[in-house]
């Protein structure tokens, strides 16, 4: 059974490292083949799974943008993207990885876009596993160039502001009505029980708290060093408790 999940929060929260992190958890139970999607601008998902990437999707967005009917003759157009979207995806040991990249200028990009949320759905849908990497501002999901998601992960601190964020973010999806399964929240850098008020205020997003992931000192020294968190030990407090969080999706999944 396929798994898509989205990652949202707050630049700071530590997002990424979770998604990074999740990647890691998918691939050590095997569930293969697996897509990591970078949907926040501002990229950094591929130095955390240390991959290096020259080109994105909004490069080629860009492309067909300055030359629409640029396509060879005998081929569709959905089929022609397709398959000069499939050259961006960069194979990695374990899994693929795509980088959405820079958002869209001052001109319409609607069409483009349906083509290529078309595209990516039809990619996304060969992985068993998928990992979206997005901003708080759910702006790729908001434009359907990612699709629809099975779980939404909204990550972040265990603060009164850490809340207030999560409410927005709540209420972006709510605005857009995006197609996601569940929307739970996992609180970061998180060492012990936040205290009752703010506990309370996180229960007025009504999301439900999946799980509380440690500071840990093998994660900050990897981020330091630019090293992947791939290479972080299974045994560290922040890799059980990203597996802990993801064991439990899997059971929901099952049920």
């Amino acid at each position: 059974m396929a798994l898509s999940i989205a990652v949202a929060g707050k630049g700071g929260t530590g997002k990424t490292t979770l998604a990074a992190l999740l990647c890691r958890a998918l691939m050590d139970r095997g569930i293969k083949p697996m897509l990591a999607v970078d949907a926040d601008p501002n990229s950094c998902l591929p130095e955390r799974l240390g991959v290096k990437m020259d080109r994105t999707i909004g490069s080629l967005r860009e492309e067909l943008r300055k030359e629409p009917e640029k396509v060879p003759a005998g081929i569709a157009k959905s089929e022609w993207i397709e398959r000069l979207i499939n050259e961006e995806i960069t194979e990695s040991t374990g899994f693929d990885m795509v980088v959405m990249g820079r958002q869209e200028g001052p001109d319409c990009y609607c069409y483009i876009n349906n083509m290529l949320r078309a595209c990516l759905d039809k990619i996304q849908s060969q992985y068993r596993g998928t990992i979206i990497d997005n901003e708080a501002g759910l702006e790729h999901l908001s434009r359907r160039t990612n699709g629809k998601v099975d779980v939404m992960l909204v990550v972040s601190h265990a603060t009164m502001l850490g809340a207030r964020t999560a409410m927005r973010i709540v209420e972006i999806m709510h605005s857009l009505e995006l197609e996601v399964g569940e929307a739970l929240l996992v609180l970061n850098q998180c060492d012990g029980e936040p205290n009752s008020a703010v506990l309370d205020a996180f229960k007025q997003t009504g999301l439900e708290i999946i799980g509380h992931v440690p500071q840990d000192a093998a994660v900050a020294d990897a981020e330091v060093h630019e090293q992947s968190l791939l290479t972080v030990a299974a045994d560290s407090p922040a890799m059980s408790a990203v597996n802990a969080i993801l064991d439990e999706l899997l059971k929901r999944r099952n049920a």
